[in-house]
């Protein structure tokens, strides 16, 4: 990736600087065990999980309500949303063409543009309708149906490629998305700005918090939340002019510790990577895994079916 992660400095100068270097050394830790998951994959694509849906409905039959319509007396406990079938969710980052200068560990992180399109074309052919957290948390909480193979399209970082590239490619199949976005990067070069950012959100796709810098949420301490979570939520309200619910973890990272700071900041649920949910609040580690740039569309629905 192009981000070298460091700490927060003293010096706001040298942070925001700092801060638009933030994803590599923990994200080639994830790519690692997305790639372990890849090899022991032995599953033919006609076996998919089962998950209660609404028949051949499509994304748009279904209740979008937002969480504060569903009354905490109505939700599911821990282990009753941990028993239901989990709902795939695939976590991009760059859409773009390999260069030489790329690592091997970049490249799980870096989905080639043909190859990008190869992976939702196949999405599309395998009957896969795309979902928004709206009705993921109804899903979870209340047992609310779903579309027919439903699945999660996210997108971390708020790279530019993501609206040139992948927003007209989800378009062409009638799929929405949720972005990420890491606010720091907000109009920089290669980076989306607050228009494209808005432009998205009123196209029907849900924007979600991916903190400011991109500082790991496990190293947090007294003004952190603030700076972290509180102003660049507040933010994203202000570019969209709705609620933001959505929470990503920057590298997938998480501690307990962090769940009340997050609800305290309006958000109903948050997304890790490809590890174990939290037992008792899984509402707060709902998992994806990392669609590899090294993965055909037959390895991706293998990994999907598999990991799910």
């Amino acid at each position: 990736m192009k981000f070298t992660y460091y700490p927060l400095l003293a010096a706001a100068t040298i942070a925001t600087l700092s801060a638009l270097t933030a994803c590599n050394d923990a994200k080639t830790a994830t790519a690692a065990e997305n790639a372990a998951s890849a090899t022991a994959i032995a599953v033919d694509s006609a076996s998919t999980a089962t998950i209660t849906t609404a028949g051949n409905a499509t994304a748009a039959d279904i209740s979008t309500g937002s969480p504060a319509t569903i009354p905490a007396s109505k939700r599911a406990d821990a282990a009753a949303i941990l028993a239901r079938p989990q709902v795939p969710i695939l976590c991009y980052h760059q859409i773009r063409d390999w260069r030489a200068k790329d690592s091997k560990g970049a490249k799980d992180y870096i989905v080639p543009v043909e190859q990008f399109k190869a992976q939702i074309k196949m999405l599309a052919d395998s009957g896969y309708h795309s979902i928004l957290p709206d009705q993921l948390f109804a899903y979870l909480t209340t047992g609310a149906p779903l579309p027919s193979k439903p699945i999660m399209l996210t997108f971390d970082d708020t790279d530019l490629d993501q609206f040139t590239v992948a927003r007209p490619t989800l378009d062409k199949y009638g799929y929405k998305a949720v972005y990420f976005v890491m606010t720091v990067s907000l109009g920089r070069p290669n980076y989306m700005t607050k228009a494209q950012v808005k432009q998205l959100s009123d196209e029907g796709n849900v924007i979600g918090s991916h903190t400011w810098d991109h500082h790991n949420v496990k190293k947090y301490q007294g003004q952190d939340w603030v700076t972290q979570i509180e102003k660049p939520t507040k933010q994203l309200e202000e570019i969209t002019g709705k609620k933001i619910n959505y929470f990503a973890y920057p590298f997938g990272l998480w501690n307990p510790e962090a769940f009340p700071e997050l609800k305290k900041r309006g958000m109903d649920a948050a997304f890790v990577l490809a590890e174990k949910r939290d037992q008792q609040d899984p509402l707060f580690t709902i998992r994806r895994i990392i669609a590899s740039g090294y993965w055909s569309p037959r390895t991706l629905h293998n990994s999907i079916v598999q990991s799910f």
